[in-house]
């Protein structure tokens, strides 16, 4: 028997019990991510008494709120149903799965949270989860967490690093100490192997248990059927051919020079507006990263962007690689030559890391006249800092140029990621690209505090 992946959630969990004021849970996330078996882990290590509920396999358990959603009514027909089952107050979880085959368990949480005799955890696919068809959302009485698939500090963990050693990383970057050429040249390489895995749990798992890639590609072919076969189930029925037809054509507008995702390009006479819902349901659903184009390079950033103009990651790059064609599996398979798909899959994994990380929503700029395009934006306190993504070694003229003009007054400092060690040369930051999940940690303990130019 193999053993249990670390994951991010699992400290989450713990922190959550330990809480006196604890709240129903809902974890949600995109389908097949480790939702269930993470919570299935720690219920039976810290719990007398496990209530497990799958709303998608046990149907019958639907029924449990026809009487209301007063807590001693939902007991007595779960009870009803399974007569074995024992309910212990204080000692007993009640873990809800697959929220979103049934709505009314959402509306039972506020009597769950003010009874307070049992905990409980919700866990259910984002693609499957329609607010508004919850009679009540019990608003104020639980708590939310978004899971992703697994990042590269968790792929870390998984591949035998210890927390200290992971931290020795931040300490280097922090410090602007460059690393060993021994720790680039491994954590390049896990680096690459992990925007090839991608991570999903199975994936990874299956990788790590037969310490080679031989299987995962298959796995991860089937995880995008399985994506499409969602679609196609929780869409609503005037939107499944416009989700899928956006679905379908990402990987086709990543492979353009400007990755820019057009509409009109995917059906004729399409307009971008008829298009937006469905965009914003694969966002929602947790199956793609939206990157919004911004309409001016200054702050604040919400609300200063272009809602018809926008580029779509997928929200694991394993997936993106597996969906290219054999010839490109091939050579990013045997020859790791990420760098040929121009740019799109060290962008794709750049902004899967910023998300994870905990930035709300990706940014991008493009301008022609004069000539400027930058991969992403971030902020720290009180600037604007643009990073970019090279695939390979070559010019920075426009992150030079953003830095350096008066136009752009937001625009203190900068960051470049690719294959180049820790550095700062006076404009802007060099880190390699396995350390942009430790961006937002770094601009945060950093404050704007800008090393002098040395």
């Amino acid at each position: 028997m193999t053993q249990l992946l670390k994951r991010k959630i699992d400290k989450f969990l713990l922190e959550w019990k330990d809480n006196p004021e604890r709240k129903p849970l809902i974890v949600q996330g995109a389908r097949q991510i480790g939702k269930t078996e993470s919570i299935r882990a720690f219920a039976r290590a810290n719990y007398d008494l496990v209530i497990e509920v799958n709303f998608a396999l046990q149907k019958k358990f639907r029924t449990i709120f026809e009487d209301g959603y007063e807590v001693d009514d939902i007991i007595k027909n779960i009870s009803m149903l399974e007569p074995s089952w024992s309910f212990v107050p204080h000692k007993t979880l009640l873990f809800f799965d697959e929220l979103q085959k049934c709505p009314d368990c959402a509306t039972s949480l506020k009597s769950f949270c003010q009874d307070n005799r049992f905990d409980v955890i919700c866990s259910g696919s984002l693609m499957g989860i329609y607010y508004e068809e919850i009679e009540s959302n019990a608003v104020g009485f639980k708590e939310d967490y978004e899971m992703h698939s697994m990042d590269l500090e968790e792929f870390l963990w998984a591949k035998g690093y210890s927390p200290e050693q992971i931290e020795d990383l931040y300490a280097h970057m922090i410090a602007l100490k460059p690393l060993s050429q021994v720790t680039m040249d491994t954590m390049t390489q896990i680096f690459r192997d992990y925007m090839t895995l991608g991570g999903m749990p199975e994936v990874v798992k299956m990788y790590i248990d037969n310490g080679h890639f031989g299987g995962t590609l298959k796995l991860q072919r089937q995880l995008l059927k399985d994506y499409e076969e969602d679609i196609t189930k929780y869409a609503k029925e005037t939107d499944k051919a416009k989700v899928l037809a956006v679905y379908r054509h990402i990987t086709s507008f990543l492979a353009k020079e400007n990755k820019k995702y057009q509409i009109t390009k995917i059906a004729k006479g399409a307009r971008n507006r008829e298009y937006i819902g469905a965009v914003d349901w694969l966002s929602e659903a947790g199956v793609v990263n939206v990157c919004y184009c911004l309409g001016n390079v200054e702050l604040p950033l919400k609300g200063n962007y272009d809602a018809d103009c926008y580029k779509i990651y997928y929200h694991d790059t394993g997936l993106l690689i597996a969906s290219l064609d054999e010839e490109a599996q091939e050579d990013l398979r045997a020859n790791k030559n990420f760098g040929t798909y121009k740019g799109a899959i060290y962008e794709n994994v750049v902004g899967e890391m910023l998300i994870k990380s905990g930035y709300e929503q990706l940014y991008f700029y493009k301008h022609d006249n004069p000539a400027l395009e930058m991969d992403f934006f971030v902020r720290d306190a009180d600037s604007l800092i643009p990073v970019e993504v090279k695939a390979k070694d070559g010019a920075t003229a426009s992150l030079n140029n953003l830095i350096k003009w008066y136009s752009y007054p937001d625009v203190k400092y900068g960051i470049k990621l690719g294959y180049k060690n820790i550095g700062w040369n006076g404009q802007f930051f060099t880190f390699p690209y396995f350390l942009a999940f430790f961006l937002k940690r770094f601009l945060k303990e950093r404050g704007n505090v800008v090393p002098s130019n040395e």
